[in-house]
């Protein structure tokens, strides 16, 4: 198997694909790079986070660390620093063992292939220039062939005509003569021109072309187990890791098993212990006789006037929150409708969490390439800054769909919950707000719809429903004439909206605003008179008219 021997006509394929193995190498360099890049970041994000949770010297906070949960925290945060620690090596080791060594032989590399090259397009010159040798003698024997032909027929000619001398008779038999033998000469200068050529030829295509076409191939077989090489070094360097990362990992669970709720509940007693008894019996006041009502100052009205004021707060609260979500109509399997409302709260919730860690994933992705396109920028010699921005545009359209698809299971979560009403429009617009209580919501959801004897019900999900005056906000969108144009925009990505209230968009679309971004990351957007909602103000560039946004 010998490239020289089976591809000797493919010198031109040979050259494509030996460049396209060293953009495989480049591309493989580069996938490293980011890949180190990455790493870098992530622990860098570990190390702030560590940092952010450590607590402050000389301050109370430091004081609240003498618990056994809250040391084991420490211990955990002190652990993930040096977790950090390891993917930075990861970076480090790659760079090194890989980038490095990599970029030096791709270097190499493009210099030995320009050297077989080279010498492959000089082998070919000299066939070319042999073969226009043999051409040119051949066309030269077969003019003086002609030639001398010429010149027999004139010799012949002169010589049966009686009335030309003798003299010219003699000079056209020495013409004829000297033609005669400038043929003879030409063609043993062809026969030995053609035997030379061939004998070339022999040599062009089963010695140098071979032998230098053995070189490539030697060097391609090269590059191919350098890549290999590299692959596995790939998978080494974190291998190398594992073990340190599981001493971390087994610090961490060392620290959570030293957590003891008998030691934490007995010091918040000697931290909060008064010492006083507790109140005594109240004195019976007799209204039947004047005298000075006293005012008790007893734990037991305390705690009468705050579980007076709980069902007003809980109601009030059932009231006041999530007033922007709108219930998906025509629910399918999607969102787990088919099974019990405490099974279908868990799985929408777990929906959610994973939803959440995909975009944290995605948001760290988009982290790790804009600070490798800043480097990019800062050192143009690295790698071309714009190579990057197709996949942020990608990222960050990922992390706006998950987005949508956290908002629409959490409503399905709330619904589940028993605390919201409708969604209407206005939902996607307050998409900030629904993040933001999404924590404390959710977690209080399950105690307000706790009956006082500890029994689950939702009469209370339907008196909230009542109080919450979802009418408002259908009134202002659905009764309202059609907002006036005030500019253009153009479509950035491709867009699909949907959730109800959102419009779908194509990359390049020209469209009309009627309502500029007030803050949530939405724009409202018409297509025509029967087409318009809301877009991500993100995936649009806006052009305002000066006029409309003056008045």
């Amino acid at each position: 198997m010998s490239w020289g021997t089976e591809l000797w006509d493919q010198f031109d394929n040979l050259e494509k694909h030996t460049q396209w193995g060293i953009d495989v190498l480049e591309k493989y360099i580069k996938f490293v790079k980011e890949r180190t890049e990455i790493e870098l970041g992530y622990a860098k994000q570990l190390r702030n986070l560590s940092k952010k949770y450590q607590p402050k010297k000389n301050s109370k906070e430091e004081e609240e660390y003498r618990y056994t949960s809250t040391k084991a925290f420490l211990a955990t945060l002190n652990e993930m620093n040096d977790y950090a620690g390891q993917h930075e090596v990861i970076s480090e080791n790659m760079t090194s063992l890989i980038t490095g060594e990599l970029t030096r032989y791709v270097q190499e590399l493009k210099q030995e292939r320009k050297s077989h090259f080279h010498d492959g397009r000089k082998a070919q010159q000299h066939i070319e220039t042999c073969w226009k040798q043999l051409e040119a003698s051949k066309r030269r024997f077969e003019r003086d062939c002609k030639e001398a032909d010429r010149a027999q027929q004139y010799f012949e000619k002169m010589d049966a005509d009686i009335n030309v001398t003798k003299a010219d008779v003699e000079k056209a038999r020495q013409q004829a003569q000297l033609r005669h033998q400038m043929a003879e000469d030409s063609k043993a200068e062809y026969s030995s021109t053609l035997q030379k050529f061939n004998s070339e030829q022999h040599d062009h295509y089963y010695t140098h072309i071979p032998n230098i076409f053995q070189k490539i191939q030697d060097m391609e077989e090269r590059r191919i187990v350098r890549i290999g090489e590299s692959m596995k070094t790939f998978a080494e360097v974190d291998r190398q890791v594992i073990p340190i990362i599981g001493k971390c990992l087994d610090e961490i669970t060392k620290a959570a098993e030293s957590v003891d709720h008998k030691s934490d509940s007995q010091m918040v007693i000697e931290a909060f212990k008064s010492g006083f008894e507790p109140p005594g019996d109240i004195d019976f006041e007799d209204f039947t006789q004047p005298m000075k009502r006293t005012i008790s100052e007893s734990s037991l009205s305390n705690s009468r006037g705050d579980g007076k004021s709980e069902p007003k707060f809980g109601s009030k609260s059932k009231g006041k929150l999530w007033p922007f979500i709108k219930k998906n109509k025509g629910a399918g399997p999607e969102d787990f409708s088919n099974l019990p409302p405490e099974q279908r709260r868990k799985k929408l919730q777990q929906k959610v969490d994973e939803l959440n860690k995909d975009i944290q994933k995605e948001m760290d992705q988009r982290d790790a390439l804009t600070k490798m396109k800043d480097v990019y920028i800062k050192n143009p010699q690295m790698g071309d800054a714009a190579s990057v921005d197709h996949r942020l545009a990608e990222l960050g359209q990922n992390i706006e769909k998950l987005r949508l698809e956290v908002q629409k299971f959490e409503g399905w979560l709330a619904e589940v919950e028993g605390r919201l009403p409708p969604r209407n429009e206005q939902a996607r617009r307050q998409s900030g707000l629904y993040e933001a209580q999404n924590t404390s919501a959710v977690n209080s959801c399950a105690q307000d719809r706790e009956s006082p004897d500890g029994s689950y019900t939702e009469e209370q999900s339907q008196e909230t429903e009542m109080k919450v005056p979802a009418t408002d906000f259908d009134d202002e969108f659905d009764d309202e004439e059609p907002l006036p144009t005030i500019g253009t925009c153009k479509a950035l990505y491709t867009f699909e909206g949907q959730n109800e209230g959102t419009i779908s968009v194509a990359e390049g679309e020209m469209l009309y605003v009627i309502e500029e971004d007030k803050g949530d990351g939405w724009t409202r957007i018409r297509r025509n008179e029967d087409e318009e909602g809301y877009v991500p103000t993100s995936y649009v560039e806006v052009y305002l008219d000066k006029n409309a946004k003056d008045s």
